[in-house]
């Protein structure tokens, strides 16, 4: 069957099977078949540009008609293949019980059986499977088992004959030597599968393995994987192809509700009856037996296994109680408990014959001892660690051979503090042990005679100072490897250091747990990444964000011990950014063809400088742009946002970096562009994970944004930029390409920022035309002074014009009723016939009210009855008079002659005025502006009027 066949039946059986109504919306068509398929329509493949133009060009497979709403919907086409399944489907959706309703309990409802009726999806799933040709097999097999993985149970469908994989032990390797290291192997595929939980194809493995560690995965990989049955399961599905097979994860013997720590014994409850008396021997014809069965398998052989292989060997059954008490088999074989939390899963090695007169050699009490102690083994049980139910628990953290595997305990009552009692407890009755006055059972205090991997113990540390829970993992000839599993680290200590562990501390769930730190997965084991979280991370109490409850919780740390809460995620992300893609920064140094790319209120500016690292990011970035262009985009939305995730975000029609900051919901968040320094609120929608193939580079790219502020400019008060210099700034520079840059000063603290002179050009040799020097052009409506003038941005008058113009057309129309003025409140007013934006600065009793004039900076008595409320919308532009004083002279009393020469020459006169600083305060009518005056009208030269005050200050001087 050709690809467009094959396509043709598989979009039919989506049309059929709709269920929600009659045909599927276009906008809904790729997502049904992708999930009936796992794959898009590929209708560039087939030659078109769009899916519309191959649906039209199919009409024996689907017809398109639009719906009241105007929506295109697409139909099956029936033809003489379907017509039986469309009828079917037909049937199902519109069958209707009929007669009178009946009130029912329902507080429990039984599920039948076996459902004789079937929906309609599940019906063309049968007749596909069951008919189909073996792609569309494999696909349908596919779309089962993932759909049922997913929701926590085993698919039945057509899955009864499958053959089940074989059990052999983890370490056994049958493939030749070299470089292959099964080990390194076996870890890196636990990884993966935890990543894809939900399985995936044998034949994805090798370019999924090469993708994740840039290295080709070993080829006799692939014929030991059956053979891991600890890390992996492998199942070949119903399907006519031999070579297709499945791997997932081996089946979690834990609910994926609680969190369970690794290593711990979680075996059969304590409560649970005691199992009936067995013998204490073994037959010498069964022993015998049994050790020819476990000589041929020199590797070892699963416990589990040994029933049926003895069956076929010797054409009868295993006693049962051989599997319920192995200890029976400990003279002649070694016994051996891999899966930390499975004691029940053990491995039998056959003894050499010195190893087995050794065992022969061993006291009565001893076999005893260790007899009880696998006994013990697979009756006691620990109660799994519940994860906290708030959303920020404080966690110390442990160390780390990867992210994906952080060891951390919780604080907090029912954690760490019933840890400490639990341990007090434990120090105070070993210790009684230890001096024979405790009346309960002295073999407590005595060093257990036999130890086995996986047992619980209690161990003294080696300072002789605490008493601890543990869990033996390695048994050496004198000393023994344990693993605290209540503080998450392992030590080799004496054997004399080990002790029963009583039942009574049995009760509190082990406090050493892991988790993952989210957005680490791909760099999990990186150098840089650990180097980086040990320094911060390792050994501190941090707050940790549980974004995910599961076996494993994933989790975003924070160390809120600073001014600032430090992301610790996102600090081991930037780790891997390399330092020589910077933006390069050395003081007196200039750089042309700077762009500005953000103005803030505060007087930050944003400016990208070029350097490597930007071109680099240009060309990735146009590469991740076509990329996306070849693919459907919503594949990569994002599923999980937290704070710090990095993402990709469209910025003016273009893929941009972005760092998610904060989550308003589940919906909203806000964001900023790393290389832009624009900050933004997006719905979670907008945002795509960045493609793998350029997720490693992209990260290696430090912000290509550098932070400046302008050098000499200060800027008192509040803080903040006034608006009108704020859009000054960005009406000269914003998104120019072509400014320059001069840094005067590095600030070395942790804002980075650098002190700059701007220049709207190339032309960067004179510091007079930075824009540090705010170049204004103005008009003087009022002068007194020197010390005192009132100045408008000339750029704005007009507007002032046109509101005033509109203030006329209302309040000369409106009919109100005047009101009491009342001081330090803003009216409109009317003065000499026009109507003017003003500030009551006091109320007369003849009913005048003395007002000041927001936009002119004079001040006016006018009737009480001229007082309107002044709208709204009158109050969007800002008032237009500013108060100023003259820069370059010394503050004085300016006498009549010096105010009446300042006068006439800057009064009711267009000007520059040149920003020396600015006085911000409260209210904008407030604030105050040090400015130079230049009267540029004349060709032939700039007259500086505080040269003018200067001169005429000095000859006054003269003449006194």
């Amino acid at each position: 069957m050709t690809d467009v066949e094959l396509m043709k039946r598989m979009l039919r059986a989506v049309l059929a099977a709709n269920k929600s109504g009659p045909g599927v919306s276009l906008s809904r068509l790729q997502s049904e078949y992708k999930a009936l398929t796992g794959e898009q329509i590929p209708h560039k493949q087939m030659g078109h540009a769009s899916l519309d133009a191959l649906l039209h060009s199919m009409p024996s497979v689907v017809c398109m008609e639009r719906n009241r709403a105007g929506e295109m919907v697409c139909f099956a086409s029936v033809s003489g293949e379907t017509a039986h399944v469309a009828k079917l489907v037909a049937r199902q959706r519109t069958s209707k019980k009929t007669g009178q309703p009946q009130m029912v309990n329902c507080q429990m409802r039984v599920k039948p059986a076996a459902p004789l009726i079937l929906n309609g999806r599940v019906c063309v799933f049968l007749l596909l499977f069951l008919h189909g040709p073996p792609l569309v097999q494999k696909c349908l097999f596919r779309l089962s088992f993932e759909g049922y993985s997913r929701k926590g149970s085993k698919s039945t469908l057509a899955l009864s004959s499958c053959p089940k994989p074989h059990h052999y032990p983890k370490d056994y390797n049958p493939s030749p030597g070299g470089n292959y290291n099964p080990q390194k192997v076996q870890g890196r595929i636990r990884e993966m599968l935890n990543k894809y939980s939900n399985g995936f194809w044998v034949s994805k493995l090798p370019q999924l393995y090469k993708d994740l560690y840039k290295q080709d995965l070993p080829s006799e990989a692939i014929k030991d994987l059956e053979h891991w049955t600890h890390i992996c399961t492998v199942e070949k599905p119903c399907s006519s192809n031999p070579n297709e097979l499945l791997l997932y994860p081996s089946k979690p013997l834990t609910t994926p509700s609680t969190t369970t720590m690794s290593p711990r014994p979680l075996t059969t409850p304590s409560s649970s009856p005691s199992p009936p008396a067995s013998p204490s021997t073994l037959s010498p014809d069964l022993r015998q037996k049994l050790g020819e069965l476990l000589v041929k398998y020199s590797n070892g052989l699963w416990a589990h296994a040994l029933p049926k292989l003895y069956l076929d060997t010797y054409k009868t059954k295993l006693p049962k109680h051989i599997l319920e008490n192995l200890s029976l088999l400990s003279d002649f074989c070694t016994i051996e408990y891999p899966m930390l939390d499975n004691p029940k899963r053990a491995i039998l090695y056959k003894r050499t014959r010195e190893e087995e007169n050794r065992n022969r050699r061993e006291s009565v009490e001893e076999r005893r001892a260790r007899e009880e102690a696998g006994r013990r083994l697979s009756t006691q049980t620990v109660p799994p660690l519940l994860i906290p139910r708030e959303e920020y628990p404080s966690v110390l953290v442990g160390e780390a051979a990867n992210t994906n595997g952080v060891i951390l305990r919780y604080i907090g009552e029912g954690y760490s503090q019933a840890q400490e009692a639990l341990e007090d407890k434990m120090r105070e009755f070993y210790c009684c042990q230890d001096n024979n006055t405790h009346t309960g059972d002295k073999k407590s205090g005595t060093p257990l005679a036999s130890l086995t991997s996986g047992q619980l113990a209690a161990v003294r540390t080696e300072e002789d100072e605490e008493i601890l829970r543990a869990q033996v993992t390695e048994v050496m000839d004198d000393k023994v490897k344990v693993y605290y599993v209540d503080h998450g680290f392992s030590e080799v200590i004496s054997k004399a250091k080990v002790f029963e562990l009583h039942e009574k501390f049995f009760n509190l769930p082990f406090q050493a747990t892991k988790c993952q730190l989210a957005g680490l997965e791909p760099f999990c084991q990186e150098p840089a990444v650990l180097k980086k979280f040990e320094s911060m991370a390792s050994g501190k109490i941090l707050l940790a964000e549980i974004l995910e409850r599961g076996q494993t919780p994933l989790v975003v740390l924070y160390d809120t011990s600073q001014d600032d809460d430090v992301n610790v995620n996102a600090a081991c992300i930037k780790a891997l950014q390399d330092k020589t893609l910077a933006s390069p920064l050395q003081v007196n140094s200039a750089y042309m063809n700077v762009a500005v790319r953000s103005v803030c209120s505060d007087g930050t500016i944003y400016c990208q400088l070029p350097s490597r690292g930007l071109a680099k990011l240009t060309e990735i970035l146009e590469k991740a742009e076509a990329y996306f262009h070849s693919q459907v985009t919503s594949e990569f939305l994002v599923s999980r946002p937290f704070c710090g995730k990095g993402c990709l975000a469209r910025y003016k029609g273009k893929w941009s970096r972005v760092e998610i900051t904060n989550l308003h919901g589940s919906r909203v968040l806000d964001i900023l562009f790393i290389d832009l320094g624009v900050q933004a609120s997006v719905e979670v929608i907008e945002l795509r994970e960045v493609p793998p193939p350029f997720l490693r580079d992209l990260i290696a790219i430090p912000p290509q944004v550098v932070k400046c502020c302008l050098a000499d400019v200060t800027v008192s008060g509040v803080g903040s930029w006034t608006p009108d210099a704020v859009q000054w700034v960005r009406d000269a520079v914003l998104n120019s390409t072509d400014c320059s840059v001069k840094i005067a000063k590095l600030d070395e603290t942790k804002l980075s920022v650098a002190h700059v002179y701007l220049f709207p050009d190339k032309n960067f040799q004179d510091p007079a035309r930075s824009l540090n020097r705010h170049n204004m052009d103005i008009y003087v409506s009022v002068a007194c002074h020197p010390g005192h003038f009132v100045v408008q941005p000339w750029r704005d008058m007009y507007k002032l014009v046109v509101l005033m113009e509109e203030m006329i057309l209302y309040y000369n129309k409106t009919e109100e009723k005047p009101l009491k003025g009342e001081k330090n409140q803003i009216y409109a007013a009317k003065v000499e016939n026009n109507w003017h934006r003003v500030l009551v600065k006091g109320v007369l009793t003849n009913g005048l009210v003395s007002v000041y004039e927001l936009d002119y900076g004079k001040h006016e008595l006018v009737s009480g009855t001229q007082l309107r409320p002044l709208i709204q919308e009158f109050r969007q532009l800002p008032f237009q008079g500013i108060t100023a004083q003259l820069a370059g002279v010394k503050p004085r009393q300016w006498s009549e002659e010096a105010s009446i020469l300042f006068r006439n020459h800057v009064e009711k006169k267009p000007l520059v005025a040149q920003l020396e600083a600015v006085q911000e305060a409260h209210h904008p009518w407030e604030r105050k502006l040090t400015v130079f005056l230049v009267d540029t009208s004349q060709e032939e030269r700039d007259i500086w009027v505080h040269d003018i005050m200067a001169e005429f200050a000095d000859e006054l001087t003269k003449e006194v």
